[in-house]
């Protein structure tokens, strides 16, 4: 990427003092609007040669995301949950692929905050606030059964992870993995180094959207493990975490299917304001005052508004349940209330999205399929984002949990057994 405005992004804010909110809004709009501007120029291209954006996240690394929520005492931006999301919203409408293929990072940054403190919690976010250290997911496993085979074993002393995962969103971009497997009776987290000996990450995601998250495959060959480095939870900790955790993954990709549609606008707008013809009028005519073309376009607008919206409530409703969050047997409810209102906002968002996709070729003719605008990307990545974690099942738990008063929690979390969320 070219002709980026450098910032001074690592810099902390004033010692001893928390920016205020207004504060931290400026410093991201001077470090991140270049950079998305530039984003969006060549999302386009880059899906029609299925070009990895390898430069785009480079230049996002270097301006700071990583330490958007890293805590000021740490050297990060002190950002809001909420400041974070805007943010990726608008990344998503520059190139949805981008907020997905972040998820691990933002994960990784999440579960350091809520841990208690210690000297290897302040080494990582220390790291990440000096831009040193980019985490990648590999959760997700392909098999037979749902419950994961990933493991860590005890050979001659040393700790080796041994497993091959799938849907390992972002490893292709990361210096660091965060994953999961089994560790004697538990199941753990855990981080290694992308570059670690005995880790291959292979660009095998043959989805036909979001092609550009380096979700593929991620094998793990005896890989030693620093025990530092590995997680575990009380069972208390652990429901919290869960649907924390879950809240937050489902949360971006609806910022990315939020940013979809922003898209979606900007290019009907984009598409329709040059035009000076119109099929079935004669001569020179002007879509863009074209009464039906106007009632497209308003109702995009709408659409996207409406979505936006309701993922930033969830973002805040997700948000008050942490903030408010008391280390007792009242937390598990709380977070799971809020987690209930992240599924509620899939359940509309995804059906806004994906008829916004479709109602955007209305606005033209046969040179809106044109493959050289790519417009069919927006349908085919939010219809590739909607696909993850199903939102029919999550639909059953909702309504359970209306009628019965049973909290929200897949079979997969009850059993805790899982190869993990895509």
């Amino acid at each position: 990427m070219t002709g980026i405005l450098q910032v001074d992004a690592h810099r902390p804010h004033d010692a001893g003092r928390e920016p205020t909110p207004a504060e931290v809004d400026a410093r991201i709009d001077r470090a991140f609007t270049p950079i998305l501007a530039e984003i969006a120029a060549g999302a386009a291209d880059r899906e029609t040669q299925r070009r990895l954006p390898v430069a785009e996240v480079t230049a996002l690394r270097d301006a700071g995301f990583g330490a958007l929520r890293v805590p000021v005492q740490y050297g990060g931006w002190g950002a809001s949950l909420e400041q974070l999301f805007r943010l990726l919203i608008a990344l998503g409408e520059a190139d949805a692929n981008l907020p997905q293929l972040l998820r691990g990072h933002i994960a990784f940054v999440e579960t350091q905050r809520a841990l208690p403190p210690s000297a290897l919690r302040t080494e990582w976010l220390s790291r990440i606030a000096g831009g040193e250290v980019l985490f990648g997911n590999a959760q997700a496993e392909r098999g037979e059964s749902s419950t994961a085979t990933t493991e860590i074993v005890e050979v001659d002393g040393r700790l080796l992870l041994r497993g091959r995962k799938f849907y390992s969103t972002g490893t292709l971009y990361a210096d660091w993995i965060w994953t999961g497997g089994r560790y004697g009776e538990q199941f753990v987290a855990l981080a290694v180094a992308a570059d670690a000996p005995g880790v291959t990450r292979i660009d095998d995601w043959g989805g036909f959207g979001q092609r550009l998250t380096g979700s593929g495959t991620t094998v793990f060959d005896d890989v030693e493990v620093d025990p530092r480095h590995i997680l575990a939870w009380s069972d208390n900790d652990e429901n919290r975490s869960l649907a924390y955790v879950t809240g937050l993954y489902q949360l971006i990709l609806l910022s990315a299917l939020a940013g979809v549609a922003k898209a979606i606008v900007r290019d009907a707008v984009d598409f329709v304001r040059p035009r000076t013809r119109t099929f079935g009028v004669p001569g020179l005519s002007s879509p863009r005052h074209d009464p039906l073309v106007q009632q497209v376009v308003g109702r995009l607008g709408a659409q996207a508004f409406a979505v936006e919206s309701t993922v930033l409530e969830a973002v805040r409703r997700l948000d008050a349940a942490d903030r408010e969050r008391r280390f007792d047997e009242s937390d598990e409810a709380r977070y799971y209330g809020a987690l209930a209102h992240v599924f509620e906002a899939q359940q509309v968002v995804i059906d806004l999205v994906l008829d916004a996709a479709s109602r955007l070729f209305e606005v033209g003719g046969a040179s809106a399929v044109d493959a050289d605008r790519a417009l069919d990307r927006h349908w085919r990545n939010a219809r590739t984002l909607a696909s993850h974690n199903p939102a029919i099942l999550r639909a059953q738990l909702l309504g359970d949990y209306r009628l019965n008063d049973v909290l929200p929690k897949s079979p997969l979390h009850r059993a805790r057994g899982d190869a993990g969320e895509k």
